[in-house]
């Protein structure tokens, strides 16, 4: 699936965000998604030797305060000069975005292919806790 228009714009607004910060071991990443009102979130992830969160988390925090309750699209990149390589979700981020976003469609690259997926898509197996 060819990218949309929106999403287009979403990988360029991660990539201006992540080539925005000096360089740094500690932010490598950044993430941006689109809620269903037109809003555009970012961040960047936190990296730590005890841990940290992953920048898809921390876009999903900044959406959350302020006061989204639904987002419709998200991309994360990595820094490589200015081109900003699309990086496919983690299994934790995965599984959140399943949970808190279950609509939600997810920008992955594989090869030279980038294309849109829905998280279950994504994530066919996820985790359901019985009820």
């Amino acid at each position: 699936m060819d990218l949309t228009p929106e999403e287009t714009n979403l990988v360029e607004i991660a990539r201006t965000t992540i080539n925005t910060i000096p360089k740094s071991d500690t932010h490598s990443v950044a993430s941006a998604a689109l809620s269903a009102n037109g809003q555009v979130f970012t961040g960047v992830n936190v990296f730590h030797f005890t841990g940290g969160p992953c920048a898809e988390l921390v876009v999903l925090g900044v959406a959350a305060g302020a006061g989204t309750p639904r987002l419709l699209h998200i991309v994360a990149v990595g820094e490589d000069g200015h081109d900003g390589v699309i990086i496919n979700p983690c299994g934790r981020c995965r599984q959140v975005l399943h949970d808190l976003h279950p609509g939600i469609r997810v920008i992955v690259q594989k090869g030279g292919e980038v294309k849109s997926v829905s998280i279950d898509e994504l994530l066919p197996y996820a985790y359901e806790p019985r009820d």
